[in-house]
């Protein structure tokens, strides 16, 4: 039977880190089950002594574990004395002991992401959007708070203005959650800049969340069409605009990038076109990813004294985490 990690080494308990060997029976212990993280129990701890370990090298760190411990990889679990070159699973162990969000589908949930993809930020850790507008801000804020639960406030500030050279009032609207900064870059395909986001298909749940996004979306960056029952979108993110056209129904011909933005014209009754089809898309964001693993290096015992390797008997789930890195011993 293979053991795991050394009596030094991290693993990743509910409660925080803590070496292999201060695990006890009953310990609770982070694990993945696919890319969302989950929790496992300790029913049984073993320990024994061996002269040979290996140190795995990968993305973000180096560990130490015996060489017949398995790690995840899309093909399968391998043994961490062969794992040199291949693709793991790992988590970011600093984000385990966050705060994670239920974020409810709906109108409201529509037009937040609508409103952040025109006018908000999204931070490693936070999102926000500074406006003008009073009422947009409030719209926004009371958004948020029904669709993630988070309390969002206003707050006054000022906000420089290039054209009149000088700062101009504002309201900010600002949440401090990585889980809901991780969610919103999923969303958007990775990358929130507004010239590099994608459309979110997570918005296309139902009509009434659809709905929700082209609100926030239009109030952030676009008006409505005095002349014609419809709306404006202008945007110079033209990839965003296209994926949008044919869910209403619309017709699009982005404008040449030396004469500005593109514009997409919407429609009042575009529902009535029927060419919106709901897809299902997770609201949560993936909490685990793929990484290399650069080296493995065989790591004698110095001396006389032998390493000890733990092991754990778990469940519901017989994996468990070494600083994020997904493994579970052998059989």
């Amino acid at each position: 039977m293979g053991y795991g990690p050394t009596s030094r080494m991290l693993v990743n308990l509910v409660d925080g880190c803590t070496q292999a060997k201060d695990v006890a029976p009953g310990s609770v212990m982070w694990t993945l089950d696919g890319d969302r993280t989950v929790r496992t129990t300790v029913v049984e701890v073993t320990a024994a002594k061996a002269r040979a370990a290996v140190d795995v090298v990968t993305d973000h760190m180096a560990f130490t574990v015996s060489p017949d411990l398995l790690l995840a990889t899309p093909d399968g679990w391998t043994h961490a004395g062969d794992a040199e070159g291949a693709t793991v699973a790992w988590t970011h162990a600093r984000k385990l002991c966050r705060e994670r969000l239920t974020i409810w589908p709906g109108y409201e949930f529509g037009y937040f992401v609508g409103a952040t993809c025109a006018d908000g930020t999204v931070g490693k850790n936070y999102v926000s959007l500074v406006v003008n507008d009073e009422a947009f801000a409030r719209r926004y804020a009371t958004a948020l708070t029904a669709c993630t639960g988070l309390s969002a406030r206003l707050e006054a500030v000022t906000r420089p203005s290039g054209y009149l050279k000088r700062d101009l009032p504002g309201f900010r609207v600002r949440v401090v959650s990585s889980y809901l900064a991780d969610a919103l870059r999923h969303y958007v395909g990775g990358d929130a800049h507004h010239m590099r986001q994608r459309f979110p298909r997570v918005v296309l749940r139902d009509g009434e969340t659809f709905d929700g996004f082209l609100d926030g979306y239009v109030e952030g960056d676009g008006c409505p069409i005095k002349s014609w029952n419809g709306r404006v979108i202008a945007s110079a993110n033209v990839p965003f605009l296209a994926e949008i056209a044919p869910i209403i129904g619309a017709r699009f011909t982005p404008r040449p990038k030396e004469k500005g933005v593109s514009r997409l014209c919407v429609s009042d009754r575009w529902a009535d076109r029927g060419t919106f089809t709901p897809e299902h898309h997770p609201l949560d964001p993936p909490e685990s990813s793929w990484i290399q693993v650069h080296e493995v290096r065989p790591r004698p015992a110095l001396g006389t004294k032998p390493f000890t390797f733990y092991g754990y008997r778990l469940a519901p789930h017989p994996t468990f985490l070494v600083n994020g890195h997904l493994v579970r011993e052998s059989w």
